[in-house]
């Protein structure tokens, strides 16, 4: 399929007020588009279901499916980019939600020195104006500007219309092999991945990578912890930790795999229940879809021992596996008639500057506004 038919293609399902996803994953040229052929809205039950997956936060709250079956797949190659001007303006911080963050990132340092948790995440919500903007040209920039990112463009009439290109995977899944990471700490990228980082980022990252080991451990074979590594994503660095192995179903389904790593403290806080708790309670706005996960969900692909195709015999060993690729819902927008809401956070631990982590909710959202302008 071309590019332009590609588009036009969800373009018409967005006209028409039906569900889709069109996205793309890290370092693939392919684009891929899901288009569910009625408005109903499906939710995922037991996670033995097969199409894509969006699941919120709040794990309370149903996660919604767009399912293969009553859908079109489609694909393309490459998505041109549109070089048209958008129109809107956008709105500055003002000092009242300066002032909201840093006297949370307070409160949040002050429970972590009464003990209450180790770690919390605490976010916000900016409103920027959103007029005379096509949703999928957002999305085309999202693709040219981040290829290393899983980006996607998810609508739902009933539910909502949101955009997004997270560095984060939460979970990929191939027949019982499986793949991980612990994603934590930001820094500006200045040029190179050569930098120091202070114990505050240290300690977040060992957080989150000793949390996804301990709740793996005992559903998993030969689990492997790689070495930490700086990583950049978009203009930010991060630190990063590969987690692999083999996830054993005997004693544990997909449903309670995700169960035990959703929401991981880089969305969340340690101990889990607590930190959610406290989120919930002092943020003072629903987070919905942003630091939930979405993506692929039991995919079906073809696997074949056989490299000479006139081999027929040899087809026997095609072998069919069940696969998974979900990712955390970070570097997000939300997109309402007349403005996109965009969500950004950060990792608060005893060593947190109020002020700093401000300056860094600020670096994650020029992520998705320079899209926008």
């Amino acid at each position: 399929m071309t590019s332009d038919h590609f588009l036009d293609s969800i373009q018409q399902q967005l006209v028409k007020k039906l569900p889709f996803v069109a996205y793309s994953k890290p370092k693939e040229t392919l684009v891929k588009a899901i288009l569910q052929s009625n408005s109903e809205v499906y939710v995922v039950e037991d996670y033995s279901e097969k199409g894509f997956v969006f699941a919120p936060f709040d794990t309370s709250k149903d996660a919604v499916l767009i399912p293969i079956k009553n859908s079109l797949s489609i694909e393309c190659k490459h998505v041109i980019t549109n070089n048209s001007e958008n129109s809107q303006s956008i709105i500055q911080n003002t000092d009242s939600s300066k002032i909201h963050h840093i006297n949370l990132v307070e409160k949040g340092i002050e429970a972590i020195r009464k003990e209450q948790f180790q770690k919390v995440v605490l976010s916000r919500c900016e409103e920027v104006e959103f007029l005379g903007v096509n949703p999928i040209d957002v999305f085309q920039k999202l693709l040219q500007s981040y290829p290393t990112a899983f980006v996607y463009c998810w609508y739902h009439p009933e539910i909502g219309l949101w955009l997004g290109a997270t560095p984060e995977t939460l979970l990929e899944v191939e027949g019982s092999r499986f793949k991980t990471m612990a994603l934590a700490g930001t820094q500006k990228y200045q040029g190179t991945v050569e930098v120091s980082w202070e114990n505050k980022e240290k300690d977040e990252q060992q957080f989150v990578t000793d949390f996804i080991v301990n709740n793996l451990k005992n559903s998993t074979i030969n689990l492997k912890v790689s070495d930490v590594e700086t990583v950049k994503a978009g203009s930010l660095l991060h630190l990063k930790t590969n987690i692999t192995g083999a996830l054993n179903f005997e004693s544990s389904k997909l449903k309670q795999v995700l169960k035990a790593l959703h929401p991981t403290p880089a969305v969340c806080g340690l101990p889990k229940e607590k930190a959610k708790q406290f989120i919930l309670k002092n943020e003072n706005y629903n987070r919905e879809f942003y630091t939930g996960f979405l993506g692929e969900l039991n995919f079906q692909e073809k696997t074949t021992r056989n490299t000479n195709r006139r081999n027929v015999e040899n087809n026997v060993y095609t072998s069919v596996k069940n696969v998974s690729n979900l990712f955390v819902n970070l570097r997000c927008m939300q997109i309402l008639k007349q403005n996109a809401l965009i969500y950004v956070g950060g990792g608060i631990t005893k060593d947190s500057n109020p002020v700093a982590e401000w300056q860094e909710t600020i670096a994650k959202a020029d992520i998705m506004k320079k899209v926008l302008q």
